[in-house]
């Protein structure tokens, strides 16, 4: 078959696949902390001691939420990129100088996670090497200071990465000055610029307070101060993962349907939407923080009811273009159309199944947008439950299903076990709606999140089931999702050294309906959105900083790191003369 990227661009294929690689070693790594997070906190199947447990919640974070997505977007975005302008990097050094730092600065940061395993962590740079700080590493929990260097490596080679990609723009447009941006390129070039913007908040984070801080440089820091720059860059981080994903859904699935993108337009009023909305709402993740007036929260919330708007458009864009594929295949009437789509290929049921939980997911975030809602399910398993659904479904399948697609466009080899494949996504979706089912039930009844030990023993009896049937669900989820992971993993790996046949799908990806020129080009000028998205952010952020800072400084009180060794309620209870101090107390004798 014709068309393929591998016959084309070579030498781009070759980075492309590095980066996909590095993040499928991720995601089973990531899958198997999973599993023993769901088979641990149900208390089916403890291999590992309690304390233990937060090591893996944090390597289960970082391999997934951050290796793994990241590495595929860099990997999926130097292919649009190409693609699309239809060149390759102006130095390739520098695409290979990236794609180094960020795998530099994963290493790093998995040394210091996996040392947890160790009985007897060696001491590096003065601290013992851990860093069981979860992946929000909220200050005063404190890491090694090798954790935050490969965060800071990691991160960096992001930004290069996307100074890779507008070189290469740039290139492309002294050759063709009046052309539109191609689409897959302006998703990738609008995702940078929101990427730029909302990083900025965690670099300040670690390199100004929490690095000089786990180094001994500084005696403190001020966390609430460190909490909000994290959460600036925080819900952006989420739109940043889900964008490679929306990419995706525009241009791959409307083919794989059997038709086109309905329009363009469109997709670029969605990413420039995101441009826009994604960083001035990250407050709304600290509803019950102290420091930061209501006030501000309430405006966070209704900004954050916005992001609404490019969710409908491309729910409208991409069913628009489903059923146009369908019908283009014979498929008719108001909901019949829905049969004529392949869903026996794994790569668009993939696809589709992922944005059906998308949506669902983005109907429970309404509830951790509103306030007083928010209160409700705030720190409860209600908020796994959510990411599971948005990060861990809309990304994780939309990115296992078009791997089915890309991974022989980027090899020359025609998928293997492309049934399997097919029982593999749909087995994905199984996993999730047990997990989501039973994590969403189990916070709105007060189950915590992130803990080793959710033991309850309640007075009431809930709505519906009980709490060994909400673990049971939790963790049949958990093993579902942890055996599909390995299933995609297997075919991915089969696929890759299946070099004895040719691929059997065509590269080529058809314009939309409704093109760039149905549009205004003040949609292509990124300068005007970067301005009005700097505005934005200097409303939201820069009264709740200066307040934070005003009360409690830069560097605020003097808190020391965590975790910390602490006697138990018994030893402590042992030293105190009871009925001298209920007498203290009440006035009479106990």
């Amino acid at each position: 078959m014709t068309d393929l990227f591998v016959d084309s661009y070579p030498k781009q294929a070759r980075v492309v696949r590095s980066a996909f690689l590095t993040a499928y070693v991720a995601l089973g790594i990531g899958a198997l902390f999973g599993v023993l997070q769901a088979l641990h906190r149900t208390d089916i199947l403890r291999l590992v001691e309690s304390p233990t447990y937060y090591t893996i919640l944090t390597g289960h974070g970082v391999f997934l939420v951050i290796t793994f997505t990241i590495f595929f977007l860099v990997g999926l975005y130097q292919w649009a990129v190409t693609d699309s302008l239809g060149r390759g990097p102006v130095d390739m050094r520098l695409t290979w100088a990236w794609y180094g730092l960020m795998s530099s600065g994963t290493l790093l940061a998995a040394i210091a996670i996996l040392a947890g395993f160790l009985d007897d962590p060696p001491t590096v740079l003065g601290s013992e090497l851990s860093a069981d700080v979860l992946f929000t590493f909220y200050a005063p929990l404190q890491a090694n200071p090798i954790f935050y260097v490969g965060l800071v490596l990691f991160v960096v080679g992001t930004w290069l990465a996307g100074a890779d990609w507008f070189r290469t723009w740039w290139s492309w447009k002294k050759t063709n000055p009046d052309a539109r941006i191609p689409l897959p390129t302006f998703m990738v070039l609008t995702t940078m610029i929101m990427w730029y913007i909302s990083s900025i908040g965690v670099a300040v984070s670690i390199l100004a307070f929490i690095l000089p801080w786990s180094l001994g440089l500084t005696g403190s820091l001020n966390p609430t101060l460190t909490r909000t720059l994290f959460w600036y860059f925080g819900h952006p981080v989420v739109y940043f993962w889900l964008l490679p994903a929306y990419l995706l859904w525009y241009t791959v699935l409307p083919k794989l349907s059997g038709g086109r993108l309905f329009s363009d337009p469109l997709a670029r009023v969605v990413f420039i939407l995101f441009i826009l909305l994604s960083t001035p709402v990250g407050i709304h993740h600290q509803y019950l923080d102290p420091g930061i007036s209501d006030g501000f929260k309430f405006i966070v919330m209704t900004n954050t009811m916005f992001l609404l708007l490019p969710s409908f458009l491309t729910a409208f864009t991409v069913v628009a273009s489903m059923e146009h594929g369908a019908r283009q295949r014979g498929g008719d009437g108001y909901f019949n159309w829905l049969r004529a789509l392949p869903w026996r290929d794994p790569a668009f049921t993939g696809m589709s199944l992922a944005g059906v939980v998308f949506a669902f997911g983005g109907f429970t975030g309404i509830v951790n947008a509103g306030m007083n809602i928010n209160y409700l399910v705030h720190n409860s398993l209600w908020v796994p439950g959510h990411i599971h659904t948005q990060v861990g479904t809309a990304v994780a399948l939309t990115f296992m299903a078009g791997s089915y697609w890309l991974v022989p466009q980027l090899t020359g080899n025609r998928l293997v076990g492309r049934d399997i494949a097919l029982v593999q996504v749909v087995l994905w979706f199984v996993g999730i709606v047990f997990m989501t089912n039973s994590m969403y039930r189990g916070g709105l009844i007060g189950i915590p999140r992130r803990s080793a030990e959710p033991q309850y023993d309640f007075d009431y009896e809930i709505a519906v089931g009980s709490i060994p049937e909400i673990r049971a669900q939790l963790a049949i989820g958990g093993v579902l999702l942890f055996v599909s992971a390995m299933l995609f993993l297997v075919l991915i790996l089969l696929t890759a050294f299946n070099d004895d046949s040719e691929p059997i799908v065509d590269g080529t990806i058809p314009p939309a309906l409704s093109g760039p020129e149905d549009s205004p080009r003040v949609l292509d000028d990124l300068r005007v959105w970067i301005a009005i998205a700097l505005v934005l952010v200097a409303i939201a952020y820069a009264f709740p900083l200066a307040n934070i800072v005003s009360r409690g400084g830069l560097f605020g009180p003097d808190i020391g790191p965590f975790p910390v060794v602490v006697e138990t309620v018994a030893s402590v209870l042992s030293t105190i003369d009871t009925g001298m101090y209920l007498e203290a107390l009440v006035g009479t004798e106990p």
